[in-house]
Parts: C-alpha cells; structure tokens; sequence
C-alpha cells in the first residue's frame, strides 16, 4: 500500500476553496438547511460527532449497522489506506474511514449544496480529504491518466442504477489488491459478473453490500464475519 502524506486538504473543484475557509466564506452565501438530514460517525477518533447535510430524495446514507458490519471487516486493512467515495452524498463513508485511521479520502460529489457541505464538515474535523464537485463519470476519466491509485473505492450509485459500467470505469484508477465496497437495493441485489471476487456479503436494512477484490490481487487479510 502506497504511503500517504498526512496532512489537511479541503479541495473543491468547480468553485475554488482555500484552505482553511469555510465554504460559506468562499461563495459569500449561507448553505442551505432546509430540511437537513443527520448522520453520526461511530467509531473512531470522531466517534459521536453528528453531522447534517441538505435532504435529498436519492440520498440515502449508509445506515449505522451496516456501516459497523462494513468498517469491522476492513478494519485490518484501513490504517493508511487512501480511499475515494465516488458518490459521497453525506460522506458517512469517507469520513468514517479517515476516523478510523484512512490516510487520506477523495470525496466525489456532483450536487454543489452537498459539496459545499462536504468541504465544510472537512474542514470543521479538520480532515484530510479532498471534496470533488464533479460527475463521477467525468472524475474516473480524468483520473485515467494520473498516477493517484486508490487502495478502497466506495461504490453506492444512485437507485436502482446498474454498478457494473462504474467498477468497469473505475478498475484503472485502483492500487494493486485493491478493495471495493458495494451496496445495491434489494431484491436485486449486488450482480454476480463483476470481474473480481465477492470476499464478503452481507443484507440489512434493504440493501445487500459487500466486498469485491479484482482477480489479479492478493486477497487481503479481512476481519469480522
């Protein structure tokens, strides 16, 4: 596993944000707080921290039991891993894998209120992540031709969407033996053709999820059931 610097990186393409201003600051408007939604980070170095964020119909963040299933099993792979959320939302992913020890989280949002709010909770936990206002297609694209590698992708496209065109678009931008989080809606489900192993399943609360390791990797050494 790559190295990764440790250090405080707000990043939001689109509208420029220095480091250390908030979002607010930037665009010289308040964000919106209509109707926030909530989520709570549970476990980590910000165990307890709640945090809002705009309501979305499509939104649905990762509920808190399968987030636990899913952060026990890469527990022993997470400590300075560099890991990207491709369709972040709340960013209940990728700011619970840089509380429990990810080095570094690239956060992939297109819906600009959800970005800025984003860029906002990373400043606040003062968190080292880059929030992407951007399409996900478009970010994997660009990627394409950079030497950044990620070590653990989430993977969470909108309702009902197909997984399998993103983990195809996504498979150039991975580190070697890299890991990739899926959750799917049920009854589909999470597909069986996705040119890797499926190393844990698991359902709860309407959707299936798991882990996929690509075929040329090792398999990795993951906790939990």
């Amino acid at each position: 596993m790559e190295k990764v610097k440790r250090g405080i990186a707000a990043e939001l393409y689109g509208p420029a944000l220095a480091m250390g201003e908030s979002p607010a600051m930037s665009t010289g408007r308040k964000i919106p707080r209509t109707g926030p939604g909530r989520l709570r980070i549970i476990g980590g170095e910000w165990r307890g921290r709640r945090l809002e964020f705009p309501s979305r119909p499509d939104l649905r963040p990762t509920p808190d039991r399968v987030r636990e299933t899913l952060f026990n099993w890469l527990a022993p792979v997470l400590a300075g891993a560099r890991v990207v959320d491709l369709f972040a939302g709340s960013g209940a992913l990728g700011l619970e894998a840089l509380s429990r020890g990810a080095a570094e989280a690239w956060l992939v949002e297109r819906d600009p209120a959800l970005a800025r709010v984003l860029a906002e909770h990373v400043a606040r936990l003062g968190a080292n992540a880059r929030v992407i206002r951007d399409d996900t297609r478009r970010f994997l694209k660009r990627q394409h031709g950079a030497d950044v590698r990620f070590d653990i992708a989430f993977v969470d496209p909108p309702y009902r969407e197909p997984v399998e065109p993103w983990l195809r678009l996504l498979d150039p931008v991975l580190a070697p033996s890299a890991i990739v989080y899926v959750e799917r809606p049920l009854p589909e489900g999470l597909p069986d053709d996705v040119g890797g192993e499926w190393t844990k399943r698991s359902r709860a609360g309407g959707v299936e999820f798991g882990l996929l390791v690509k075929k040329s990797g090792s398999d990795p050494n993951f906790g939990g059931e």
